[in-house]
């Protein structure tokens, strides 16, 4: 069914916005096409998200981490695409470069002329952070509460270190004013309409690799150390390296929502890599279900659609506060999220309908 939904999603919309005229009532409008475009790779950084922590238990509020890291490697190409069509008309340096006084280019950023290479690094970096990490953090035992606080210290120092001009990654401002993918214009409707395909066909492959991988025994292990880890590791059974294969995996993912993020915005910066970011992701996560996979997709979506909706009017200021009642809201009525109210629903109405015994009589 979600398959299904998300295949036509990727037919219908391009359609609607390609070969409507704007006169027509069913005629979705560009900036609809890229706001669902957006809720669509937040919903595959909660559906990296779920994979870990709703099956393995690894609560990470890092992971706005690896999806900046995987942006900001999709920006790099962007950057170099523009060549001597910047402000400064230098076809070697970005525009930030040349204002710093940069005299070349720093090796780091040789390669991202190529999509190729450009696309290996937004699976590589953030893939290598998380293994880096997760191996560090598991083989020491790092568990609980005591992992999402060094998760979220890892990010709050790389959002310093990418603030810093002398990183070479530019600095307060990020990386922007990208003009072409792929030889195709960003700002193009049909570049936009590819985008969006493209993010949900990164979507449907992402849910089949994490269903993939809870429905086997691998993830009947994952499900068991989150339920009871001292158990299983007990019963012989390397836990750390289950975990660490796991969150390397949603590691990747989050980095692939981050670079389909980018070009569908038009800017990437260390703002990204704020913590309240991770949380906020996580909170789509409890809001939609967790261990659900598709309540994780629900959640990002409709969360982030609320969002629009709030700061966009006069409770903009407030948005933080509406997201903790929301957050408070559904932990006490709804602790298993929206998919868990589905399911308590559906029982309740398939429940057989009690007949009352006849009443015995009395003894004498």
């Amino acid at each position: 069914m979600f398959l299904a939904v998300l295949a036509a999603m990727a037919i219908v919309v391009p359609a609607l916005n390609l070969l409507l005229p704007p006169a027509s009532l069913l005629h979705i409008p560009g900036q609809t096409v890229e706001l669902l475009g957006k809720y669509l790779c937040y919903a595959l950084l909660a559906l990296a998200i779920d994979l870990a922590w709703g099956y393995c238990g690894i609560l990470s509020l890092g992971h706005g981490a690896f999806f900046a890291l995987g942006g900001y490697a999709m920006g790099m190409y962007l950057m170099r695409q523009i060549g001597a069509r910047g402000v400064y008309a230098n076809p070697l340096l970005p525009d930030f470069m040349v204002f710093l006084n940069w005299k070349q280019l720093p090796w780091f950023w040789h390669g991202f002329d190529h999509f190729a290479f450009a696309a290996l690094m937004v699976v590589v970096v953030p893939g290598l952070l998380a293994f880096v990490f997760g191996a560090l953090a598991f083989r020491s035992k790092v568990t609980g509460v005591y992992f999402s606080i060094i998760t979220q210290a890892m990010t709050y120092a790389l959002m310093l270190a990418f603030f810093r001009n002398d990183m070479g990654f530019g600095g307060n401002n990020g990386l922007t004013d990208f003009k072409d993918l792929l030889g195709l214009p960003l700002q193009a409707p049909g570049t936009r309409a590819a985008l969006l395909v493209a993010t949900i066909l990164a979507l449907a492959g992402s849910y089949l690799v994490a269903r993939l991988l809870v429905t086997s025994a691998y993830g009947k292990v994952l499900v068991a150390i989150r339920d009871a880890e001292s158990r299983v590791r007990f019963l012989g059974y390397r836990v750390e390296n289950f975990k660490l294969l796991v969150f390397t995996v949603s590691a990747i993912m989050a980095g692939v929502a981050g670079a389909l993020y980018v070009p569908m915005i038009g800017i990437i910066n260390p703002s990204e890599f704020r913590p309240e970011a991770s949380i906020e992701a996580v909170v789509w996560v409890a809001v939609g279900g967790r261990g659900t996979l598709v309540g994780a997709v629900l959640g990002a979506v409709g969360v982030n659609y609320l969002k629009t909706v709030v700061t966009t009017g006069l409770l903009a200021p407030f948005w933080l506060f509406v997201l903790g009642g929301l957050f408070i809201a559904v932990t006490l009525a709804l602790p298993k999220g929206l998919m868990g109210a589905r399911e308590a629903i559906r029982k309740l109405m398939n429940r057989p309908t009690s007949v009352p015994s006849a009443i015995p009589e009395a003894a004498e």
